[in-house]
């Protein structure tokens, strides 16, 4: 216990004499030596040309959908095609068995036969009673009431061709053929299968993806922009001054067939606040199918565009900052960007101007005040992937 006592004495005592000699110290003033500021990277915001690309996500739809059904009431008897198939326009793609057609195409040509030859002997009677009126043998009378059967006759002969007509157009209908060239789709029924005219599925979609339609939809403010930005009178002037469309896929790769914007939607849903915007876009491997989703992207060009990298910025409470450099003080000043980024960068629409000097790297936290070293970095360095 003496030992333990004599050495914190001794340690308490030799801590003392050295804080006395640091008071003591004619170059230390009595004051703690100033930090020394810490270098950071800096640079100065410039202007340049940029493109902005604004994306919309989107929905696919193929130049046509059609809905292939049958006309008639019967079972499938053959199917030509399978699920996928490309077809072309006219091709059989089903049969279906519904002999009653054949057999009212049977009875048309016997009414037929039966009307022609009640035609050639009423035809005959006109002939046979014509000389006799004229030599006054007998009355006009009989030319007409053999005229007026000769009419009957024919009526009724027309009539029988127009059933005949009819009944072959039923029967054409026993074959369905595809209207347009596209892809087929599922295919709800097997052979076999009873269908009619009221059959809540169709016999299958047949799809025309020769163009492909991409529908998307702008808010109100971007319509408001679209509208401020692009000139002309109409809507379809300022339709012809947007440039060429890109689609990115699903997988996020980019579809290699520019398209343009084509129509927009005459109203704003109240539901949604958007109007309907449709991109038409080649399609000529068939890559694309409908009912798929995609982003589609209008490139924007902007000219003289304050430029700020988004590593330069910081986020807090919903706004964006960035450490402005003010001599060798560092400031946090609030800045405005476009929603769209240009890239890596931000396009500046407030808080900042040409010229300013900007911290790099937002990263690490700055106090307002605090004096820094900066290490500005050339132009070049900070913009490289803009040339």
């Amino acid at each position: 216990m003496i030992i333990r006592s004599t050495t914190r004495a001794f340690l308490l005592y030799s801590f003392a004499l050295m804080t006395l000699g640091c008071r003591n110290n004619p170059n230390s003033g009595g004051q703690d030596p100033a930090p020394v500021a810490q270098a950071y990277p800096v640079f100065k915001m410039e202007t340049h040309t940029t493109v902005l690309q604004s994306e919309y996500p989107a929905t696919l739809q193929g130049q046509q959908n059609i809905e292939i059904r049958p006309k008639i009431d019967g079972y499938i008897e053959h199917i030509y095609i399978d699920e996928g198939a490309t077809v072309k326009k006219g091709q059989l793609l089903f049969r279906i068995s519904a002999p009653q057609y054949e057999q009212d195409v049977k009875n048309a040509l016997a009414v037929i036969n039966s009307a022609e030859a009640d035609v050639n002997t009423a035809r005959l009677q006109v002939e046979k009673t014509k000389p006799l009126v004229d030599r006054h043998i007998i009355s006009e009378y009989e030319l007409k009431s053999a005229e007026d059967a000769l009419k009957i006759k024919e009526a009724a002969l027309a009539q029988a061709q127009t059933t005949l007509a009819n009944a072959k157009t039923n029967l054409g209908y026993t074959e369905v053929t595809s209207p347009v060239n596209g892809v087929a789709g599922m295919i709800p029924y097997k052979l076999g299968s009873l269908v009619s005219s009221t059959t809540t599925s169709p016999l299958t979609m047949i799809s025309n993806i020769s163009k492909i339609y991409a529908y998307f939809s702008m808010n109100e403010k971007q319509l408001l922009d679209f509208s401020r930005t692009y000139k002309g009178s109409t809507v379809e002037e300022k339709l012809k001054q947007l440039p060429q469309v890109v689609l990115q896929l699903s997988d996020g790769t980019e579809y290699p067939e520019k398209g343009r914007v084509e129509t927009i939607g005459g109203l704003i849903d109240p539901q949604t606040g958007a109007a309907s915007f449709r991109a038409t876009f080649p399609n000529p491997v068939g890559l694309i199918r409908s009912g798929g989703s995609a982003v589609v992207q209008i490139p924007v060009t902007i000219n003289n565009a304050l430029l700020v990298p988004q590593q330069s910025t910081y986020e807090l409470q919903g706004k964006r900052f960035v450490y402005r450099v003010d001599g060798d003080k560092v400031s946090n000043v609030e800045i405005t960007t476009m929603s769209d980024p240009a890239g890596q960068y931000f396009v500046v629409t407030g808080g900042l101007k040409a010229g300013d000097t900007v911290v790099y790297e937002a990263a690490a936290p700055i106090a307002d005040g605090t004096a820094i070293k900066p290490d500005l970095k050339p132009e070049g360095q900070i913009y490289k992937d803009l040339n």
